[in-house]
């Protein structure tokens, strides 16, 4: 006969109020547009006679220097930019948790020193002078890993997810030696349950909920890195459109008084960054702020 200990798990519901609302419908707004809009908007390479028109019905966020319709460019964008976001964060997670976990499980010993001292090392590269290195040691053109083709989109989701293990690690450990201390371990200890179902099948879930904040966060710094990235031209190149490229390529006609080609991608990724903090924001205050850290693109 086994004993069932179990731990206390989830959060209240995230607070109602204008901000987190308003976050909820930035972020899903920008995650549409990601899904539908390049299917409904057309293609976003097609030129037309409309050079550098402004918006108007036929073309809403009005059109580039080569004609092009720039809501089919900023949708595809937008999509560009959610991936490269979403498998950046995935990247991460699922290096960090496993590690930050065992470290924190080990918490004080050598193995969670040794993890630790790694990470540090990793943290204190600034993420935007690895990327700017890592290109440019491997430029911009498609790379060859044996048969493997490494594109300019993999290579950044490569660099984000590994600058975000650290953080993520982190989070994971301190969550996990916080979950250790709790009576319900011990007792698991005590009726003999072995050490990866501790691990994996209890801490696990309880260190999930602060993670999934971190995520949150991480996500809103993903689309600022990723879309900054490609306004210098290190990220995913042309003429796949980025928001990125889009809000770098439309800065030289601002004199002229072409706003739209840089303000309205510029607008949607604002709105991606600040719909997932701010989402990651309220999460954190339902969770009374346990797990969250600060992560610094210096």
């Amino acid at each position: 006969m086994s004993a069932v200990v179990s731990a206390p798990r989830g959060a209240r519901l995230l607070p109602r109020d204008g901000l987190t609302w308003f976050g909820a419908v930035c972020a899903a707004l920008f995650c549409l547009l990601a899904v539908l809009g390049p299917s409904l908007a057309g293609d976003p390479n097609a030129t037309g006679p409309d050079v550098l028109a402004a918006p108007s019905l036929t073309h809403p966020f009005g059109t580039d220097q080569l004609g092009r319709d720039l809501l089919a460019r900023t949708a595809a964008g937008t999509r560009v930019s959610l991936t490269v976001s979403l498998a950046a964060v995935a990247l991460g997670l699922l290096v960090a948790l496993p590690l930050g976990i065992l470290a924190g499980y080990h918490g004080g010993r050598l193995f969670d020193d040794l993890i630790m001292r790694v990470l540090e090392i990793i943290q204190a590269l600034p993420m935007f002078v690895l990327a700017m290195f890592v290109i440019g040691l491997s430029g911009t053109a498609t790379a060859h890993l044996g048969p493997i083709p490494i594109t300019m989109t993999t290579k950044v989701v490569l660099l984000l997810g590994v600058a975000f293990v650290p953080y993520f690690a982190r989070v994971a450990r301190a969550a996990t030696m916080a979950e250790t201390g709790q009576e319900y371990v011990a007792a698991l200890r005590v009726v003999g349950v072995p050490r990866l179902r501790i691990l994996f099948g209890e801490l696990l879930p309880n260190v999930a909920p602060a993670m999934v904040v971190q995520a949150f966060l991480a996500m809103a710094l993903a689309v600022f890195a990723e879309g900054g990235l490609g306004f210098l031209g290190l990220g995913v190149q042309l003429p796949q459109a980025t928001l990125g490229n889009l809000t770098g390529g439309g800065t030289g006609y601002l004199p002229a008084g072409v706003w739209w080609y840089s303000v309205l991608p510029g607008a949607v990724m604002l709105a991606g960054i600040l719909g997932f903090n701010l989402i990651g924001d309220a999460l954190s205050d339902s969770l009374g702020g346990r797990g969250t850290t600060h992560v610094e693109t210096r």
